[in-house]
């Protein structure tokens, strides 16, 4: 028997280690629920109940093929050798197959894992999935990772160009194995069961990521790059979540483009090239989880900005989360958030750009409220967006350059589509009053909507003032 560890990768189809294990011989699969792991990460309820609602599909699709997916408990990634190693003592199991996850703890836990099987005798193989390139493989000319996105992005273009990665075949139906598959849970304890509103709009399985993708491909790639930035618009793939929990590939993803592109990656469809550079941002970010291990413990990927001095405003903050700052695209974009456990793209940098510049508060508060909701909440992609936003990133935004909200919202919701939407008291106000009810002459009776927690100029100098303040990184390394 051969094992495949199940994780962020709840697909039948184009799923490398699956292809793998079941070339070698009567396959099961194992996903092992881990709770307080999950709420050491952040992961939100809505992503929990998501990855829940994906194993019943998967569940059902393996079966039809007589692999049986078992279900196994683990408080923690500390837990996974022994209750590994015990799954492979009962099954008499010869390998164990994984698809490689990027992270400090990821990593730690796939050696442990990997000693603890091989103490007993059985191989543990790993596999590239979730990217297209392995982490270390795209490099500077000096052999370091890349720290700006750009000049990866190149060197990814050429590697695409000569050798594109291709699909793996589906497994074939197995003779049966004599071991029947655990019930998926449908809850677990501490996640919370999100509203059937919230689920409605992510339903589970291959069959609608593939959907969305077919859809997007053949309807909207062409307008990704005029309609993106506009969230009153469907834009955008909303494959996020899908991508996030591996209901797909980014390899399906990649093909799907370029089918529409006549496999062209920098000329023809405009739309198609702006979105393949979307999965190659998520890669570039993936990268430098691997490259540069400090962004997985918290700290600033520029060293020099941990000496900022954040406010602590915990009024303030409170009033961000709570989408009550009387700023109505920040607060449209938040509602978005809570309710959907998604949030349009441009307003991901438009909130986090508030909150960091603005209110002058740590990236790290956005950064964890941020994963407590999203549905499509990755480490490296999170990570590197909210870096991005405050200046401490990588490739990241001068700190002087800082979005105003009300140009960002006349810019990119002219008539108050989306505000209104979200914000369903600011109906009455015409295109004009409503990105900025107080200037337009008072509240115009909008008596539950809250005045403007900052001075939008002020609180720009205020963050300006705290960036200059900063030692330079050559400055940093001289003290040191």
């Amino acid at each position: 028997m051969h094992l495949i560890w199940l994780r962020t990768d709840l697909r039948l189809h184009d799923n490398t280690a699956l292809a793998a294990a079941s070339q070698r011989g009567p396959v099961a699969a194992v996903y092992l629920i881990t709770p307080e792991q999950w709420q050491a990460h952040d992961d939100a309820p809505c992503k929990v109940d998501f990855w829940l609602r994906n194993l019943q599909h998967l569940s059902q699709a393996l079966d039809n093929l007589n692999i049986p997916l078992l279900i196994r408990h683990a408080a923690t990634w500390d837990q996974a050798p022994t209750v590994l190693s015990q799954l492979c003592r009962e099954l008499s199991v010869e390998s164990v197959h994984v698809n490689e996850e990027y992270g400090i703890h990821e990593s730690r836990r796939d050696s442990a894992v990997a000693q603890a099987l091989e103490a007993d005798g059985v191989t543990f193989h790993s596999y590239l999935d979730q990217l297209f390139f392995q982490p270390g493989s795209v490099l500077t000319k000096t052999g370091t990772y890349f720290q700006v996105f750009s000049q990866s992005r190149k060197v990814c273009y050429s590697r695409l160009h000569s050798a594109l990665p291709r699909r793996v075949p589906t497994p074939k139906a197995q003779a049966e194995p004599g071991v029947k598959s655990d019930p998926v849970p449908t809850a677990v304890e501490g996640f919370p069961t999100p509203s059937e509103t919230l689920r409605a709009l992510w339903p589970a399985g291959e069959d609608e990521a593939r959907r969305r993708l077919d859809a997007f491909a053949d309807q909207q790639i062409s307008y990704y790059k005029d309609e993106r930035d506009f969230p009153a618009k469907p834009g955008t793939s909303q494959l996020s979540a899908y991508l996030a929990a591996g209901v797909v590939s980014p390899r399906q993803c990649l093909h799907a483009a370029l089918q529409t592109n006549q496999g062209e990656f920098e000329s023809g469809d405009i739309g198609a090239i702006t979105w393949i550079n979307e999965l190659l941002w998520r890669e570039f970010y993936k990268h430098i989880l691997v490259g540069y291990p400090r962004v997985s413990r918290h700290r600033a990927f520029r060293p020099e900005t941990e000496a900022l001095a954040w406010r602590k405003a915990p009024e303030d903050l409170a009033a961000w989360q709570q989408a009550r700052t009387g700023l109505p695209i920040i607060d449209a974009a938040m509602r978005q958030l809570l309710e959907t456990g998604w949030m349009h793209n441009r307003l991901r940098m438009v909130v986090a750009m508030f909150l960091t510049k603005n209110l002058l508060i740590d990236w790290r508060e956005g950064e964890r409220f941020f994963m407590r909701h999203l549905i499509d909440g990755d480490l490296a992609a999170n990570n590197g967006g909210w870096q991005w936003s405050s200046s401490t990133g990588t490739d990241s935004a001068p700190y002087f350059r800082i979005f105003s909200p009300l140009s960002q919202s006349e810019k990119f919701d002219g008539d108050g589509v989306f505000i209104k939407r979200w914000l369903p008291e600011l109906a009455a106000l015409n295109k004009k009053q409503v990105h900025n009810p107080e200037a337009a002459g008072g509240l115009f009776g909008v008596a539950d909507y809250p005045r403007a927690i900052v001075d939008l100029k002020q609180s720009r100098e205020r963050a300006l003032a705290a960036f200059r303040r900063l030692p330079s990184r050559q400055e940093m390394a001289e003290h040191e």
